[in-house]
């Protein structure tokens, strides 16, 4: 058993993601845990963000700057521009 505090916002938009590609949290994690012991490592890059980036991350944590599209459609076709 694993313990694991995380902010609420954080884990309901995880688990929203999780529930649409079938797993439940334990099954993400446990999936993890096995690509850690796989790769024996992190299973993904990291590190550190640059500036703009840095920028970008405090704007959207402070709610500036955020594109709204009413659908999915409307985002795809405004991706696609």
């Amino acid at each position: 058993m694993i313990n694991v505090k995380i902010d609420d916002n954080t884990k309901r938009r995880a688990q929203k993601i999780l529930h649409s590609l079938g797993l439940n949290m334990s099954q993400a994690i446990s999936i993890y845990f096995k690509q850690i012991v796989n790769t024996r490592s992190i299973p993904f890059e990291i590190k550190l963000p640059n500036k703009t980036t840095r920028q970008t991350l405090k704007k959207t944590d402070e709610g500036k700057d955020l594109h709204h599209a009413s659908n999915v459609e409307e985002l795809s076709k405004e991706l696609k521009r």
